[in-house]
């Protein structure tokens, strides 16, 4: 009897932030051993709870989301995405514009099927959000990565960019604010990012999940406000910014040059329509989360959790021999780096495993990332800060035995 084998177009698909360490790690909680999994930037799960109003709001309305609802999503919560961008300064915005997902990676995954053709180009930054890279590559297309400088904060390298544009590159990704790195780009540096998009006729893909997460003062730069002359795909949700990562609920607005992609448009509602709409119930949300007193400043601001455990992690991380890390201004993560003086590591997704077996703290691997070294890694500072205190302590530990 032959195998049943999976898809050759799963063959250059990685998502290792779920992935074989994880599948250890449950196997661990399996035979009941306790596991620190600061592997993936989950809310809910370190006690950052949606504001009660939303889910109030939710429950109130609960009985008129049993059946389907227009293939792009309900109405009021696509009102409600562009009234939002509306009050960033973008024009020219309807609610046909707004097409709502289960969650962002849903959408993803659609704008890459609506696009690609065999042998097409996306550039990737590097590291990126690894989901980006799979699903261009299930798509039948080809990621290409373009570097991020961390000793310029990790902004992304221009010169490097526009070497790696082809006459078969069809978009540029742009995540802002950066995961894994918690970068928030300037502005100059997101300008010469569309200049190069619209010179090369190139789509705008933006990222921009955790556009409402960023610490000390930063600003963040919406590219559909930026972007005029191509098209711009907007991805966002309620995941981060208003902790409802269960819900899946987040959309994808198109902006910019949108005259010119009638065909492209047309094949993003037919694959709307294939999945006759989305999550119903977790659109209900919308409309109160992106309306009124908006909860996270309460987080970000001096004095607020999410900053704090940011601050508390920079500096217990930073304070082990041969650790560094630029200091992250958005997101949920540290991503940091080992000096390979000290810590010669061959292969680092074998690291992380043996950090589990011996700490049972699970973070993430660098190349997980698409990261071109072996020495950086990603940790998640939602836990709260005995939590925090105990998760370093293992680490240091463990590199303290590493080092000897």
């Amino acid at each position: 009897m032959n195998n049943v084998l999976q898809s050759d177009k799963l063959h250059n698909v990685n998502y290792e932030i779920r992935g074989p360490v994880l599948d250890y790690a449950n196997q661990l909680e399996a035979d009941g051993q306790q596991v620190m999994k600061l592997n993936i930037g989950n809310p809910g799960a370190f006690g950052f709870d949606a504001p009660d109003e939303i889910m109030r709001d939710v429950i109130h309305n609960l009985r008129s989301a049993q059946g389907y609802s227009h293939s792009k999503g309900l109405f009021s919560a696509r009102k409600a995405v562009v009234q939002r961008y509306q009050l960033q300064g973008v024009n020219g915005l309807d609610v046909d514009d707004v097409i709502m997902g289960n969650g962002v990676s849903e959408l993803i995954v659609m704008a890459m099927q609506g696009l690609l053709n065999a042998n097409d180009e996306i550039l990737i930054p590097a590291p990126d959000y690894p989901l980006w890279t799979a699903a261009v590559a299930i798509s039948g297309g080809s990621p290409v990565h373009y570097q991020c400088d961390e000793d310029q904060d990790w902004q992304p390298c221009l010169a490097d960019i526009e070497s790696k544009i082809t006459a078969c590159t069809r978009g540029i990704v742009i995540i802002n604010p950066n995961n894994p790195t918690g970068a928030v780009y300037s502005e100059e540096i997101l300008r010469s990012l569309v200049a190069l998009a619209e010179k090369h006729n190139l789509i705008v893909f933006a990222d921009e999940i955790y556009d409402r997460i960023v610490f000390d003062g930063s600003v963040h730069h919406p590219l559909s406000f930026l972007t005029k002359n191509t098209l711009c795909l907007t991805f966002n949700g309620l995941s981060k910014t208003y902790r409802l990562a269960g819900f899946r609920s987040g959309w994808m607005l198109i902006s910019g040059a949108k005259a010119n992609a009638k065909s492209y448009l047309e094949g993003l509602e037919m694959l709307a329509s294939m999945r006759l709409c989305a999550n119903v119930p977790a659109m209900l949300a919308v409309q109160t989360a992106l309306g009124g007193r908006q909860s996270i400043n309460d987080l970000i601001l001096p004095g607020g959790r999410l900053l704090a455990q940011r601050d508390l992690c920079l500096e217990l991380l930073t304070a082990i021999p041969g650790v560094s890390c630029v200091k992250p201004k958005s997101a949920m993560y540290l991503f940091f780096e080992l000096d390979p003086a000290l810590y010669p590591i061959e292969n680092d997704e074998m690291f992380v495993l043996e950090l589990l077996k011996e700490q049972h703290l699970l973070i993430v691997q660098g190349s997980a990332f698409n990261c071109q070294d072996t020495q950086h890694f990603r940790i998640v500072f939602l836990p709260d800060k005995d939590l925090l205190v105990e998760a370093i302590a293992r680490l240091a530990n463990f590199l303290l035995a590493y080092r000897q």
